[in-house]
């Protein structure tokens, strides 16, 4: 008897992600996962990944179910069960959650008749109840569903060599120079997809802010090169980011500035916490219903500066801009702060 047909699963297709990066054979992973091995091969034909820059193209777990998902045409089962996809419809504005509602089709509905909870989802996010706004029957009726597995993001893909269990010691324990955090501070959403990238050295705690118009990953790696390429190369040693998707772009750092990136774990902000720390005092000046895109880039660098001349404790009441100036033998001023024209020429590589 022929085993009966199943689907790969996001764990199966972390498996032939994990064994394909570590050069395994497709048999092998097919013996693995007890599947034929056409099934790998298929999978890793039909899912992968492409992307202009090459660096960005494979075959990625999740990515590769989020393809297989959107490949399946959304609640089929009930759009060809009139009275089932009415059940439904009526347990929705009972107020019943898809869980509550396949649950109760076990009970009660013969096997044929039942729909897992998650293909209730698909049916509510399908051209035919968005017709009928099925979604503002569900708990948090949001408009438009949040990928799977992915209620929380779950961010980029990292090799381990840049992970933050490889950052060396001296960056953790603050002893040098030219070491940076960075991250992204989001504002309301109905001003749009500007974002201001915020980068931290974490031994001066001296800061650069500049605008983004979105979370591209190109532009703010971009935006990162602009703003460091004037210090020197004592002072563009590494960057530690989380790990959002804006960041994936890292490597441009290291082919422009040759400088190493390192990633947070998951979930764990406080391993960048220069930059974090940074960010809830720039919320004093530019709460979360800032308009940012409307700010001009003068009143931007101004706020940064009054942040980069405020002195700190942990600097020994000194300011961030007079400990980095002292750093590349720069004339200390009251107030003052490093400007890109001051800064001596990056060696060339």
């Amino acid at each position: 008897m022929a085993p009966p047909y199943r689907q790969l699963c996001l764990d199966e297709r972390e498996t032939i992600y994990r064994m394909n990066e570590a050069g395994m054979s497709v048999s092998a992973i097919a013996e693995r996962l007890d599947r034929h091995r056409s099934t790998i091969y298929r999978e890793l034909r039909r899912n992968y990944f492409y992307d202009e820059d090459a660096w960005f193209r494979g075959y990625f777990p999740n990515v590769a179910h989020r393809i297989a998902r959107e490949r399946r045409a959304p609640g089929r089962k009930l759009l060809r069960h009139p009275l089932l996809a009415a059940y439904v419809i009526e347990g929705l504005q009972r107020c019943w959650s898809p869980e509550q509602i396949a649950g109760r089709l076990r009970l009660e509905a013969p096997f044929s008749q039942r729909v897992s909870h998650e293909t209730i989802y698909r049916y509510v996010y399908s051209a035919e109840g968005k017709r009928q706004d099925l979604y503002r029957h569900l708990p948090w009726a949001r408009r438009c569903r949040r990928p799977r597995r992915a209620r929380k993001p779950r961010g980029l893909q990292i090799p381990a060599a840049n992970g933050i269990k490889q950052r060396p010691a001296e960056i953790a324990n603050r002893q040098d120079f030219g070491h940076w955090e960075g991250d992204l501070m989001a504002f309301r959403q109905i001003y749009g997809k500007a974002n201001l990238a915020c980068l931290v050295e974490r031994k001066s705690r001296f800061a650069i802010v500049w605008c983004n118009p979105n979370r591209g990953s190109a532009g703010i790696m971009a935006g990162i090169c602009q703003h460091l390429a004037p210090f020197p190369d004592v002072l563009r040693q590494s960057v530690t980011f989380d790990r959002g998707t804006e960041f994936a772009g890292f490597r441009a750092l290291h082919s422009e500035l040759k400088m190493c990136s390192y990633f947070c774990d998951p979930k764990a902000p406080w391993q960048k916490g220069g930059v974090e720390n940074f960010n809830g005092r720039l919320r004093r000046f530019l709460p979360s219903d800032t308009d940012i895109a409307a700010m001009e880039v003068p009143q931007i660098e101004a706020i940064c500066h009054q942040l980069n001349s405020t002195p700190r404790k942990c600097l020994g009441y000194r300011t961030p801009g007079e400990v980095l100036m002292q750093q590349v033998n720069l004339p200390i001023q009251p107030n003052d702060q490093p400007e890109a024209g001051l800064a001596p020429p990056p060696a060339e590589c």
